[in-house]
């Protein structure tokens, strides 16, 4: 809105980088364009502001499909005015001198001309899909056909107003059919949950038997590991045992053996003993009986004891087959046993 300073004659007009004003004096222009500031006399002066910026115009309105459902459209239209000055002369944009206020409603004007050509457009185009492709794919295709519409048509082309961008937000059902086409979508999702859930059991069954099957398996081998354990820890003693028993074996053999040859020894030294003494009497008796033979021998006469000693020798000595005596040893040897001495 323009900021008017009155003066008992004069008034001093300042507008704003977004308006676009129009002096008129006697059907002339004085001043035109955006950022005005002037003065003005209010008795003469004519003066009209038109927006320049962007503006945004809500829409919600009704349109019924092919299989006669009502669906609700929600979008929004931005536009602005490429023409201010055009706009001036096709709708109603003057201000009051005194106020700066419009003194009518040009922008519901618009607001009613969009809004009409927007839902002419998407009645339109729903009216030519089903339900379920409408809510599927109206969105995007009453966006576009919206936009078509508005940019081609030419009362708003001569009216100096542009269509900056359109969006449509939602294509909506009732609520009840929505809450029934929702039906089934909910129904599959439970489905899937409880097969999902259905799933998550199944496996975590399969993981508490792959975890039983595990520690039965761990305990079978800790089993055959303890029987292993046991049969070696028995296998050690059993060979434990066999060393201390041949071990006593040996000590004993060794003190047998020991108590053998100290037996032979004694028996030994017996039978020596024994045997040294039986050497020793008959050596005594022996040496009595040549004693008692010598002395037997001793009065005898020598010449007897040398036939004796020859009758010793002979009966030592080799057989002699022929022995030759001459006169002359016959007659030696009596001489020597005839000699008083023997001699």
């Amino acid at each position: 809105m323009a900021d008017i300073t009155r003066r008992p004659l004069f008034s001093h007009f300042r507008g704003s980088p977004t308006d676009h004003v129009v002096h008129l004096r006697r059907g002339q222009v004085v001043h035109q364009g955006t950022g005005q500031a002037f003065w003005f006399r209010p008795i003469s002066a004519v003066l009209a502001e038109v927006p320049v910026d962007d503006r945004e115009l809500p829409l919600l309105f009704h349109a019924r499909t092919a299989d006669f459902q009502d669906v609700t459209v929600q979008a929004s239209v931005t536009y602005r005015f490429t023409d201010p000055e055009l706009a001036t002369r096709r709708l109603d944009f003057a201000i009051d001198p005194g106020t700066g206020r419009w003194r009518s409603a040009p922008l519901e004007q618009v607001a009613t001309l969009l809004t009409e050509l927007a839902q002419q457009q998407a009645i339109g185009l729903v009216a030519t899909l089903d339900l379920t492709t409408a809510l599927a794919t109206g969105t995007a295709a009453v966006q576009a056909r919206i936009s078509e519409g508005l940019t081609a048509d030419a009362r708003l082309t001569d009216t100096g107003v542009g269509v900056v961008g359109v969006r449509v937000v939602a294509v909506k059902p009732e609520a009840e059919v929505e809450r029934a086409l929702r039906t089934p979508a909910r129904e599959q999702i439970a489905q899937e949950a409880d097969r999902a859930g259905f799933e998550r059991r199944a496996l975590a069954v399969e993981r508490e038997r792959a975890i039983s099957e595990n520690e039965l398996q761990s305990r079978i081998e800790l089993a055959r590991r303890e029987e292993q354990l046991v049969g070696q820890q028995g296998a050690n003693e059993r060979r434990r045992a066999e060393q201390k028993a041949e071990a006593a074996r040996i000590t004993t053999d060794a003190e047998a053996a020991r108590i053998t040859t100290d037996a032979e020894a004694a028996r030994t030294r017996t039978l020596a003993a024994a045997q040294a003494e039986q050497i020793e009497l008959v050596g005594a008796a022996e040496a009595q009986a040549e004693a008692a033979k010598l002395a037997n021998y001793a009065g005898l006469d020598p010449r007897l004891l040398l036939a004796l000693a020859a009758k010793e020798l002979a009966g030592g000595l080799p057989a002699i087959g022929t022995l030759n005596l001459t006169p002359d040893v016959v007659t030696g040897a009596l001489a020597r046993l005839a000699a008083p001495n023997g001699g």
